[in-house]
């Protein structure tokens, strides 16, 4: 096989893995999720509101924050990866629309979240998986108040948590 090749093969099985990352949350198929990161992954979701956790903890949180929502899809694209040998880094941009319940529990609301997924992958002898995932906010539309009010107030409960 041609170095092109090879290189062509990472980029699939790498694109692949993003895919199949937005096709189990989309489904709620949290064990999928094995396939993806790795079990010592690291992953912060704290740009969108979410907690910044190994992956150990991520699995269950996503499952009840999610939870919440009545539906969401990931759009997976703009594909960009470095690859060196076993290790590679990627960003993925994710288009996400989720649809909320209304506050008074009347009627939906859907918000749609502009997000950037910066990882770090490494090839083992299960494949491809990620190994730290960092999300950056691009934009957001359709935010109603009581969320932007919570996720600024988990922001900076976070940052008091870190600082000790």
């Amino acid at each position: 096989m041609t170095q092109a090749n090879a290189k062509l093969q990472d980029r699939i099985a790498l694109e692949d893995l993003a895919i199949e990352y937005a096709n189990a949350i989309d489904a709620r198929q949290w064990d999928r999720l094995d396939s993806v990161f790795l079990p010592d992954a690291r992953i912060d979701y704290s740009a969108t509101g979410g907690i910044d956790a190994p992956y150990a903890e991520i699995k269950p949180w996503l499952a009840k924050s999610l939870s919440f929502f009545r539906s969401h899809m990931h759009l997976m694209g703009n594909f960009r990866f470095e690859i060196a040998g076993d290790q590679a880094t990627g960003q993925v941009a994710c288009y996400n629309p989720m649809v909320i319940r209304n506050l008074l529990g009347v009627g939906t609301r859907t918000v749609v979240f502009g997000i950037w997924y910066h990882d770090r992958y490494v090839r083992g002898e299960q494949g491809w998986r990620i190994a730290s995932r960092r999300q950056e906010l691009c934009y957001t539309l359709g935010m109603p108040l009581w969320m932007r009010i919570g996720r600024y107030l988990y922001a900076k409960l976070q940052a008091r948590q870190r600082r000790g």
